[in-house]
């Protein structure tokens, strides 16, 4: 994916001041120079907007995963943005509401589109390109999955499905192992 691709996340009741923020980081310039050292305020700001992108990408794969697994009337009510998230991400089956079982259980199998490996990769290359080998930057990408997907267990309410468990433990180390082959330590030197 470009870098200034523009990814569209479908409305999961974000506050206004969020949606605000994830549309500045959008609207700013990419840094095409990443040797360049950031600032402590800007890690700070790319802490923040991995930390909602990757809370975005989170909930939108556990509640499609959710609800491909338990549908509920809630799936057809954001129907729309659901199709428009699948759209964005390479989905080009048929409408998510009117497939079989079968086929359901597909996207969400070991080499499905929602299946673990698929979606961990997605959010790990994410952090992994986004952070374009800056040592600084792949640590807020880290650190930004971790809240992100801490956030989506608050707004679940609670712990999420066994699925998206294993499915950011696959991400995270996805995103260690390029630190580690990086020749970055995976501690936090700061501690």
């Amino acid at each position: 994916m470009d870098v200034n691709t523009k990814i569209h996340m479908p409305n999961i009741n974000a506050s206004e001041n969020t949606k605000q923020r994830v549309e500045q980081a959008h609207s700013k310039e990419i840094r095409t120079n990443f040797s360049e050292k950031i600032s402590k305020e800007e890690a700070m700001e790319l802490r923040t907007q991995i930390r909602e992108n990757a809370n975005a990408m989170m909930l939108n794969s556990t509640t499609i995963q959710s609800n491909i697994i338990n549908p509920q009337d809630e799936f057809t009510k954001n129907y729309e943005d659901f199709q428009s998230f699948l759209s964005g991400i390479g989905y080009e089956g048929g409408p998510i509401a009117e497939l079989s079982q079968s086929e359901a259980a597909e996207l969400v199998s070991e080499d499905g589109l929602f299946g673990i490996k698929q979606t961990s990769e997605r959010i790990a290359n994410f952090v992994i390109n986004g952070a374009g080998g800056d040592e600084d930057r792949m640590r807020a990408g880290r650190e930004g999955m971790l809240l992100g997907f801490a956030q989506a267990e608050q707004m679940w309410g609670g712990e999420l499905p066994e699925i998206s468990q294993q499915t950011m433990q696959a991400a995270i180390e996805m995103v260690d192992k390029a630190m580690h082959e990086a020749g970055y330590s995976i501690l936090n030197q700061e501690v």
